[in-house]
Parts: structure tokens; C-alpha cells; sequence
């Protein structure tokens, strides 16, 4: 199916085999290349967009034979992209799955005011590729472990995956506090909001927030931080920044939820990013089933500011007295 770039009418496309199962929000935004995010969902919620003539919301997933009506996109886009190649780590890679560690700063996509990010990139570095997508997202501030699909039928069958819970995904991070339990199970549910500045945020809410699972374990303690393990359960935005947060034991260096008054003092120390790594995933293969056992070990800042930990508290500053988290 052709972009639809200034579309002088309206487009039906009709879903195959190969785009089924995905959700209808990302089929918009892959074939209409360039149209920011927010316009993709303000003509989702107007409902100018169709599925077998009925509205539908962002999350509904395609099948194969439905006819998705698309209406004219009239606004003012690039029909190239900016994306300069850019190859990252490489951890694994077949004929159907790509896994990178990505470095922290880089965004997995564009939008939000980010004009490209991984997916993009990749995409400009392999011309030739029929088919790449991002399996799962992780946050512009965090490295290590993601995974990009080669084909639809692996993505449709690691979104299954995800969904079922059977995606294991661990992630280190230092929290500034004395954690003292080994293993701890946090479920807090959490909410998505947008602040009056208009920054995406989440936070805990009992009321109204999603059900939110992340199983902690230490793994080293230092004066004054620990340095924990986080499996996640379910996949929830900021989720391990969010629930460490809440319960006073903010991540070193995060900029949204933690302590900022001594997150510039750890920048002058050496730890000028966020201290949240994603360092191990076991996956089920979409085709031969076997599971795959991927790690990334920490990046060399990060280690550079555990073995500064290890050599004693005399250089690394402490929280204030109350915002110093204990268990």
C-alpha cells in the first residue's frame, strides 16, 4: 500500500495475513509515514477511521479480511525521513529477529519532538529489508536489551507472547536507599497522565491505575544506594521508575521521578544518565521454539560508578536525610 502523504481520498485498505493481528494505531502510523502520533489518534477518536464501517479504538487488533477506511491526511509532512543509518550493538540476529543493545538518550521511535529514534535509524541503515518493527519499547533514558522482528508472523507471535506473560525481562538499576529485603513483589497500579506542562507522567493510583507487577531482588548494597534486579510482569510506562519511586527508593539519574538536587550532584560524579539498564531477556523463538537467553552487562559509565561504590562512600555524595529510603 502506497504512503499516504496529502491523500486526495479516502484510502481502504484491506488487511492480509502478514499485517493481521496488529494493533490499528501501529498499522496507521507504519503506513502513514511521517503523520505524527497525535494526528493518527485524533482521527481514531473522531472516528474517521473505520474497520468493516465501525469505529473503532486505538487498541483493536486487525484480522485478516477486515477493510480499514483511512482518511485523507491534509497536513504538512516531509515525505523523507531525516533518519540518519545508524547501526547499534548487535546481541543476536537471524533471518527473523533482530536484538540491539541500545544506548541510553536514544529514543526507539520518533515523535514526542524526537524526529527519529532506533526504528527509523535501523531502517535507514538496512534499505533493503521488507519488514522491521519493534517488538516491545523501552524508555529513551534506558539501555540495553530490545527487540526488533524480520517478519510479521515473529511479531504477531512475540506480541502473543508478551501479552501471556511469557517474555522474561530483567533489569538492573541503583536505587538511592538502604533496600534490606532480598526479594520483594511490588504490585502498584498505575496510572498515565499528562502534567499541566504537558510532560507524559505516571503515577500510583489504587483507584484508577492498571494492575502493575515488578519483582525485585538485591543483587549489592553500598552506603546509602542499592543496587536491585527488577523482573517485570507487565509492561506498564516508567513502571520500575514509578513503583521504586512511590516507595522512596528513587533510580540514580532519573529525571522525572527522582531526587534532582543530588541527581546534578551524581552528574558532576560521573553518572550523568539515569542508573536503569535492561540487562537480560528469555524468549520463546517465534519459529523453531526454542528459548532464547540473550544479556548486555552494564554499560562502562554505570560500571564505572559501581566501582566507585565499591571503593567506599568517602566520594560518592549522599541523599538528604529525608529522602533517604529503608526497608
Amino acid at each position: 500500500m502506497k504512503d499516504l502523504h496529502n491523500a486526495p481520498a479516502v484510502e481502504t485498505a484491506l488487511i492480509g495475513a502478514e499485517q493481521a493481528d496488529q494493533r490499528v494505531d501501529n498499522f496507521l502510523l507504519r503506513v502513514c509515514k511521517g503523520v505524527p502520533r497525535s494526528h493518527i489518534y485524533r482521527i481514531l477518536r473522531s472516528g474517521e477511521v473505520r474497520v468493516n464501517s465501525k469505529r473503532v479504538d486505538a487498541t483493536y487488533r486487525l484480522k485478516e479480511g477486515d477493510r480499514v477506511r483511512i482518511p485523507p491526511v491534509r497536513i504538512a509532512i516531509r515525505t523523507k525521513t531525516n533518519a540518519r543509518p545508524v547501526e547499534f550493538p548487535i546481541v543476536y540476529e537471524d533471518d527473523i529477529l533482530l536484538i540491539i543493545d541500545k544506548p541510553s538518550g536514544v529514543a526507539v521511535h520518533g515523535g514526542s519532538g524526537v524526529s527519529f529514534g532506533v526504528i527509523e535509524s535501523l531502517r535507514a541503515s538496512r534499505p533493503a529489508a521488507k519488514f522491521l518493527e519493534l517488538v516491545h519499547r523501552i524508555d529513551r533514558e534506558t539501555s540495553g536489551l530490545l527487540v526488533l522482528a524480520k517478519k510479521r508472523s515473529a511479531l504477531t507471535a512475540l506480541h502473543a507472547d508478551l501479552r501471556e506473560g511469557r517474555m522474561f525481562k530483567r533489569y538492573l538499576a541503583l536505587a538511592q536507599g538502604e533496600w534490606t529485603e532480598k526479594q520483594s513483589s511490588v504490585t502498584l497500579p498505575l496510572r498515565k497522565y499528562v502534567s499541566k506542562a504537558g510532560e507524559r507522567r505516571v503515577t500510583v493510583d489504587r483507584t484508577e491505575g492498571m494492575d502493575s507487577r515488578t519483582d525485585f531482588r538485591l543483587e549489592r548494597s553500598f552506603s546509602g544506594y542499592t543496587l536491585l534486579s527488577a523482573e517485570l510482569h507487565t509492561g506498564r510506562t516508567h513502571q520500575i521508575r514509578v513503583h521504586l519511586s512511590h516507595l522512596g527508593f528513587p533510580i540514580a539519574g532519573d529525571d522525572k521521578y527522582g531526587n534532582f538536587e543530588l541527581n546534578r550532584v551524581l552528574a558532576k560524579r560521573g553518572l550523568q544518565r539515569m542508573f536503569l539498564h535492561a540487562t537480560e531477556l528469555r524468549l520463546r523463538h517465534p519459529v523453531s521454539g526454542q528459548e532464547l537467553r540473550v544479556e548486555a552487562p552494564l554499560p562502562a559509565q554505570l560500571s564505572a560508578f559501581v566501582c566507585s561504590l565499591e571503593a567506599g562512600s568517602q566520594s560518592v555524595p549522599q541523599a538528604p536525610y529525608g529522602n533517604r529510603g529503608k526497608v
